[in-house]
């Protein structure tokens, strides 16, 4: 069996043990579970030959910090969510980076930032008034990533005709706002029985992506 599919695989399984821990309440289910499956979706690049191009290695970097902030976002205190929000945005910025290494059409960026435009401030209007004021700013400076990112994906696909880049980047957007309404809406389970599926599949596409 191949062993890029393999380690999708334990991602997906230990997502579902951290979704059952999640439910269940257990803190020692979820500081076992999240780490295996974030260390998968590592392996998943790894694996599918990430380091050999520079568009791979700026997806490894991405992913790794990605795997610091699923850590971090293992505690409910603050410095640590805010921890866990630096360590993803700068993973942002290195799935931004990636796209551009990899070539993107700027005009398609643009393009695809005007309609992203109107998505941040619809998220803005709904979230930034519930967020507490020390944590505004680097919520918005988040934001403002994330959006970049999801836009360069859309001018990557504008030159590889790889419709993958916009997937990933689109499923990871969403999967944060879960992660958003749970820690500033309404927090309870039913924000990651969405938000976790979202977020693991995006990161185990990008994975695969190298290959393409």
């Amino acid at each position: 069996m191949n062993p890029v599919w393999i380690a999708a695989g334990i991602c997906l399984l230990g997502m579902a043990a951290l979704l059952a821990a999640e439910y269940a309440g257990s803190a020692t289910g979820k500081a076992v579970a999240k780490p295996i499956a974030s260390t998968a979706f590592i392996a998943v690049a790894l694996l599918n030959g990430a380091w050999s191009t520079p568009y791979g290695q700026a997806v490894v970097v991405a992913l790794v910090f990605s795997w610091f902030g699923d850590v971090f976002l293992l505690s409910q205190d603050r410095k640590m969510f805010l921890g866990g929000l630096v360590a993803f945005l700068l993973g942002h910025v290195a799935f931004g980076a990636a796209f551009v290494l990899n070539g993107v059409l700027w005009l398609w960026v643009l393009g695809a930032a005007v309609p992203l435009l109107g998505v941040f401030e619809a998220v803005r209007r709904w979230l930034v008034p519930r967020v507490e004021p020390k944590m505004k700013a680097p919520v918005m400076t988040y934001m403002v990533v994330i959006t970049a990112m999801v836009a360069l994906a859309a001018g990557a696909v504008a030159v590889t005709d790889e419709p993958l880049y916009l997937v990933a980047a689109t499923m990871f957007f969403v999967s944060d706002l879960a992660v958003a309404r749970d820690r500033f809406v309404a927090p309870g389970f039913a924000n990651r029985t969405w938000g976790l599926p979202l977020y693991y599949g995006a990161q185990i596409l990008f994975g695969l992506s190298v290959a393409l």
